[in-house]
């Protein structure tokens, strides 16, 4: 044994070491020790915005990440997990447009030109995109941080160019005209995870549309009267007997005075607002494809708006320069005016917001770049359903199939400027050059350079100097080809005799997810084939939000199989759930019912929240985050905090050896088996990804078996005149014990054990890069047996006590009598410890009733009552045993069975009201989730309140 390098600390304050031993990992190497020959374990990390701050959904993902890799680190693995951060393409360049806003004097990126800006965001980042890796730290995770990746950086920039490129050239990604999630304010496309759906009070508008032959007017509703100026159909429903008299006429379109057709499509529902809807095809996702289904009707795909959201051109003169708000208002207006406007309804409907410019998402037709996602979606379906890749919870499966079975073509491309610049290049197509035949070659390029709107060609490379050679091939030697951008005519002119043609680079950027989706094998070097790429991909873990499915965990998929030689980028996908408050309401920053992950850690300590998370992490439910639970596991903490004092003021230190000492006593014996059951235990919850039975079994050897057992148990084999050598093998064995506990336990309390691990002796490592537990031991079924009676015994007299108001110190007479020769051998073997953690004091040893039955066990026990003159008694039936104590004055039985008769009828009566509340559908399918819940949680309570007070009340005698 090593003596004791530190005496620990009376008081457990976390705060004075965490930092400091976060701080010496990092600087040890212990996040990725040099382990060439072992098996690779990996993780990648879902890279978090390098704009973020860590949240309470970071700190459970994170979390979880961190127990498997210090899991598998103590296990010898050749642990990694790959750490980076995503630019956020859109969030970054918000953050960095307020602050020019704010500088003095205020700018724009526009004003600025995009290289300046460029470098603005950059030095940004080098200042303050590091702020929820820090804060990850702060959490304990122990990523690769001396490997930290960006998406942003040198090699992923290749990374990300070369699959652009690849994936042009086979076919798979193309430009084309499609309608998209357009944010007004933002000016770009945005992502369906970037757009929030809000239930506003709006209003449903009726409208008349005059038909073509006089006959009539046909009437539509529709709650955004501006798109009315881009009609291109009305629709009705095809089983609509009403609406069929008007299926094939035409009507005539107000305001605009064009005629459209009336055609027949499923996509209408007969009984809603007047049972005709107008097809918009540029402003509305169903309107498009409507219009893609009836290519016969030859429907006019108009678009009405500028990027800005103003209404366009493409409008009547009168709307032209409005806003959306201002055009509605104006069209309801004129029809009023005409007099056909039917009437308006209140109307509480969903609107697409933005989530970062809190403006109204316009369906925009546009032309962006897209991935062909069907093709590339087969293979990454034939992975999950081949078990090569499984989520877990594997009811996440159905959802993974449905969404990619209907996937729609990818748009990969963002207006903006910060971010991965998409690899084309546009000059005049041979068509265009045609066209222009009347002018001299000079002539052309001058005004094509001058921004005359040509028919463009499109050159996809990775350099400017390819795209620059591709462009000469096609147009031949007789034209000069240069890059025109941001270059002066002259000097793209140069010393050519030749007429120049210029190329101009597609401004648009890339979305980060398209970027994020090569996170698993471009974070390992690729397209380079690195040592990193061969040994650590594919990753053996993603764990991740369900939420994200769609977005990052489909696409790495995608892009993993077509990239890596159809293999998938892991073999394992955990989705967790998402973290509500305490009442299970969803945490929103409008609702303030949001929590800071860190002023939980200031306050509790990062273990405490981590441990939280943890327990609480059960596969398939969400999260209802009570800080009294936070609280709660830093009370653990300091309790085994203060069980390591104990042991060490009585002379027990740190363990030499991962193999238990030699133990004799029954005592340690049994606490041996118990570590290694648990160990067993635990390596089964983290193979099957059970992190709540993980928590909680660590929690219940720690708390239950070791401080409150063992360490009791002990203390008479280490008081003043015990055998010696009893008291060495169990200081042996408490220090071996108390090291095994703190080694099962750091996966999750990283800090905590890693700080008593040193206290508690001079160790030639940290414990992050120690070893595992032993877990193939032996449990010694005897001393198991012996312990295990002894517990069962104690425990059931201290609750009978407790139940009563009768303090566990207070002894009381007792009878102890069992029904078999070992039941009586093993009670003899306990008696003095029953007796002494009990508070009981057994009159004439134990009795076997099958030597002392004289008629049964009752007989005897009407015996020895009489003998031993036991007047109020008390009975507990407990392993083998019955113990019965005479209370004597200290408690009125008469008194106390009427409270408890009465205390079981009022929570019989709670639990079946509860119950009937239950089985009511109006309240179960009506009610917000969490009240059911709740009411589920309330009868549980109740339920299990009448069985302890009725086992109470049976045991009064």
């Amino acid at each position: 044994m090593n003596a004791p390098e530190t005496l620990i600390d009376k008081t457990f304050s976390p705060a004075d070491f965490e930092q400091r031993l976060y701080a010496q990992w990092e600087a040890s190497g212990a996040f990725r020790p040099d382990r060439p020959d072992a098996k690779p374990y990996t993780i990648i990390i879902p890279p978090p915005n390098v704009t973020g701050s860590l949240h309470i959904g970071h700190a459970l993902d994170n979390t979880l990440q961190d127990l498997l890799i210090r899991w598998h680190r103590l296990n010898g693995r050749d642990a990694r997990w790959v750490v980076g951060t995503d630019h956020a393409g859109i969030a970054t360049q918000m953050v960095v447009e307020r602050r020019l806003a704010d500088a003095a004097p205020p700018t724009t990126r526009q004003a600025m030109g995009r290289a300046r800006f460029l470098e603005t965001v950059w030095d940004w980042k080098r200042e303050s995109g590091g702020t929820i890796t820090q804060q990850l730290r702060r959490l304990g995770a122990s990523c690769d941080w001396a490997h930290e990746r960006f998406t942003m950086d040198e090699g992923f920039n290749t990374a990300v160019t070369r699959v652009f490129v690849t994936l042009y050239n086979q076919g798979l990604l193309y430009r084309d005209k499609r309608l998209v999630n357009w944010d007004p304010k933002l000016k770009t496309a945005i992502s369906d995870l970037e757009v929030e759906f809000r239930e506003v009070e709006g209003n449903l508008w009726h409208f008349r549309y005059p038909l073509e032959d006089g006959s009539g007017f046909i009437a539509i509703a529709t709650t955004r009267p501006e798109t009315i100026l881009g009609d291109g159909a009305v629709a009705v429903n095809p089983d609509d007997p009403k609406m069929a008299h008007y299926v094939g006429k035409r009507c005539r379109l107000p305001l605009v005075d064009r005629l459209i057709p009336i055609i027949t499509d499923s996509y209408v529902e007969a009984d809603f607002g007047s049972g005709a809807v107008k097809i918009t095809a540029a402003h509305d996702f169903n309107d498009f494809e409507v219009y893609k289904r009836h290519p016969e009707a030859d429907i006019p795909v108009i678009n009405l708006m500028n990027p800005d959201g103003t209404m366009s051109d493409a409008c009547p003169e009168a709307y032209r320069g409005l806003t959306r708000e201002d055009a509605r208002k104006k069209v309801v207006a004129d029809f009023e005016a005409l007099g056909l406007l039917d009437k308006i309804e209140p109307h509480r409907h969903q609107v697409p917001y933005g989530d970062r410019s809190g403006v109204v998402i316009e369906p925009y037709l546009t032309d962006q770049w897209y991935v062909n996602a069907a093709e590339l979606a087969k293979p990454a379906l034939a992975a999950v359903r081949s078990g090569e890749t499984q989520f877990v919870p594997k009811t996440w499966e159905k959802t993974y199939f449905n969404w990619m079975e209907n996937i729609q073509p990818w748009c990969v491309s963002r207006q903006l400027w910060w971010g991965h610049q998409i690899p084309a290049w546009y000059g005049p197509s041979k068509d265009e050059l045609e066209r222009r035949s009347t002018q001299s070659m000079h002539e052309i390029s001058r005004e094509l350079f001058s921004g005359v709107k040509s028919e463009p060609n499109c050159f996809v490379a990775e350099t400017a100097a390819d795209a620059l050679q591709q462009a000469q091939e096609y147009y031949g030697p007789e034209w000069h080809v240069a890059d025109a951008s941001g270059a002066a005519w002259e000097t793209i002119q140069g010393d050519s005799q030749l007429p120049t043609l210029f190329l101009t680079r597609d401004e648009d950027v890339l979305d980060t997810w398209f970027s994020s989706a090569l996170w698993p094998f471009a974070t390992l070097g690729w397209p380079d084939e690195t040592p990193d790429l061969a040994r650590h991909y594919p990753g053996d873990v993603l764990v991740t939000g369900f939420d994200i499915i769609f977005f990052w965990v489909a696409r790495m998929m995608m892009q993993g199989l077509h990239f890596m030689d159809d293999v998938p980028p892991f073999k394992t996908v955990y989705c967790h759930g998402l973290v509500r408050d305490a009442k299970g309401a969803k945490m929103s920053k409008s609702k303030g019912n949001t929590v800071d992950p860190l002023v939980l850690v200031d306050k509790y300590g990062a273990d405490a929240l981590r441990f939280t998370l943890t327990a609480m992490e059960s596969q398939g439910r969400d999260i209802k985050l009570d800080e009294k639970r936070v609280e709660g596991y830093r009370n653990f903490a300091t309790k085994l905090w203060n069980a390591a004092r104990f042991c060490q003021s009585n002379g027990i230190s740190g363990s030499t050896s991962i193999a238990p000492p030699p133990a004799q006593n029954a005592v340690n014996r049994w606490i041996i088996g118990e570590v290694a059951a648990t160990a067993r235990a635990l390596e089964t919850a983290i193979q099957t990804f059970r992190f709540d039975a993980y928590a909680d079994t660590i929690y219940s050897f720690a708390w239950n078996r070791f401080c409150d057992w063992y360490l009791e148990l002990t203390k008479p084999l280490l008081a003043e005149g015990a055998d010696a050598g009893v008291a060495a093998e169990t200081r042996a064995v408490s220090g071996w014990a108390l090291d095994q506990i703190l080694v099962m336990l750091h996966p999750v309390m990283p800090f905590l054990t890693e700080e008593l691990w040193h206290k508690l002796g001079t160790r030639t490592r940290d414990l992050i890069v120690s070893d595992w537990v032993a877990a193939d031991l032996p449990v010694d079924a005897d001393a198991s047996a012996d312990i295990e009676w002894l517990i069962s015994a104690v425990t059931g007299i201290r609750t009978a006590k407790s139940d009563l108001g009768i303090a566990v110190r207070r002894r009381l007479p007792a009878l102890m009598i069992v029904n078999s020769v070992d039941a009586e051998f093993r009670a003899n073997r306990c008696q003095a410890l029953v007796e002494t953690l009990a508070g009981v004091g057994f009159l004439g040893g134990v009795y076997n009733e099958l030597v002392h039955g004289q008629g049964g066990s009752q007989n005897l026990l009407t015996s020895l009552k009489n003998k031993h003159g036991f007047s109020a008694i008390i009975e507990v039936v407990s392993s083998e045993a019955l113990f019965v104590m005479d209370v004597g004055d200290a408690v009125d039985l008469a008194a106390e069975r009427a409270r408890l008769e009465k205390a079981i009828a009022t929570a019989v009566k709670e639990r079946d009201a509860l119950a009937g509340r239950l089985a009511s559908p109006g309240f179960t399918e009506k009610a917000k989730p969490e009240a059911v819940e709740k009411a589920r949680e309330d009868h549980a309570a109740r339920s299990a309140e009448a069985e302890r007070l009725a086992a109470a009340l049976a045991r009064l005698g």
